[in-house]
């Protein structure tokens, strides 16, 4: 069965575009200092929609197609159980760093979570881009 991830590679290409951004604008000296937070923050608000968007297309996926009865509905579990089912392309704990990393940005996107979750962008861009071929190839 193919699930429907129209929602999710929409808001992942707009992650992308906006780490993109992130990435380039030290060599963009018209740039004021409130664009530049404003950029940040919108990194940080794009990694939070894919990654919730990601985690539930991901329930479904295990419903849907490999029709497991008891599927969590809260990330962490069931990041543990897409890895038990060899679904995920790095280690389950590399998923639980991506849910706290979208825990702790939770209405606060400055500061040391904020720095910490950016950090953690570039690695689930790719990770994510390599669960969609895996699961929609």
């Amino acid at each position: 069965m193919t699930i429907d991830s129209d929602k999710l590679k929409k808001a992942f290409r707009h992650l992308q575009a906006q780490q993109a951004n992130l990435r380039v604008m030290q060599e963009r000296p018209e740039l004021s200092d409130l664009d530049r937070e404003a950029i940040a923050e919108s990194v940080i608000q794009r990694f939070e929609v894919c990654y919730d968007t990601l985690w539930k297309d991901l329930r479904r996926y295990l419903i849907e197609n490999l029709g497991l009865p008891a599927v969590p509905n809260a990330p962490k579990p069931l990041f543990k159980l897409a890895g038990q089912h060899d679904l995920l392309p790095s280690p389950v704990e590399t998923w639980l760093g991506y849910a706290d990393a979208r825990t702790s940005t939770t209405h606060d996107y400055s500061g040391d979570k904020a720095q910490a979750a950016l950090g953690e962008v570039e690695s689930f861009i790719g990770d994510v881009t390599m669960l969609l071929q895996k699961l929609h190839p």
